[in-house]
């Protein structure tokens, strides 16, 4: 275990881009939510993501509660593909409900794209600034 990286301070709830049907290539988006969650590292802000399909395989509501409860969250970043798919109303909705009952503290973002995230979490949270290595 790292003891030296910070605790996770934002949390961010996504489709995992392996799990979501459709005739696509998934690799894209997964490099850039890795390139976006590498910005909270070179920022020194602690994160997590709370990722789940849309194969009928995950209990969104089990799942999305029990990362919610898990600790305090100071903001709760919603990525686009929760929000943007229209026929995906009905689990944002439950998302942002979910975050009210469970992180009622926290400030909720939301991302335009993977790579941003830290961006959308740094307009709600004080963030330390870049940090250097080497």
């Amino acid at each position: 275990m790292d003891t030296t990286a910070p605790v996770p301070r934002v949390l961010v709830i996504g489709l995992d881009p392996y799990r979501v049907p459709g005739p696509w290539d998934p690799k894209p988006v997964a490099d850039a939510i890795e390139a976006g969650m590498a910005r909270f590292a070179e920022h020194g802000v602690g994160v997590e993501t709370c990722l789940f399909g849309l194969d009928g395989s995950d209990d969104v509501e089990t799942i999305v509660s029990h990362t919610l409860r898990a600790r305090p969250w100071e903001c709760v970043v919603i990525g686009g593909g929760v929000r943007k798919l229209e026929d995906q109303l009905e689990l944002f909705e439950q998302v942002i409900n979910l975050v009210r009952r469970h992180a009622p503290n926290a400030a909720i973002a939301f991302n335009s794209t993977p790579t941003d995230t830290f961006d959308a979490a740094a307009r709600w949270i004080d963030t330390p600034g870049p940090t250097s290595s080497g």
